[in-house]
């Protein structure tokens, strides 16, 4: 699964829309829609900032690595 789609299913799963995402960091809706779609990704302090609000292990929702994976 790609990090766009693990972005897509958390948000979902935590009842958010994209509008209500983007009100919480602070950002544009088009902001979540590209990263949701592939076109950027987030800074490194805002996927920390993502990965809180959809209570998601940064490493496992951005890096394909789970949260004890070392490598």
């Amino acid at each position: 699964m790609s990090k766009n789609e693990k972005l897509i299913l958390a948000r979902k799963s935590k009842k958010l829309t994209q509008e209500q995402l983007a009100n919480r960091l602070e950002c544009k809706k088009t902001t979540i829609s590209n990263w949701e779609n592939g076109y950027s990704t987030p800074k490194l302090s805002v996927a920390f900032r993502i990965a809180n609000i959809l209570e998601k292990d940064v490493n496992s929702l951005f890096l394909n690595k789970g949260p004890n994976n070392s490598c």
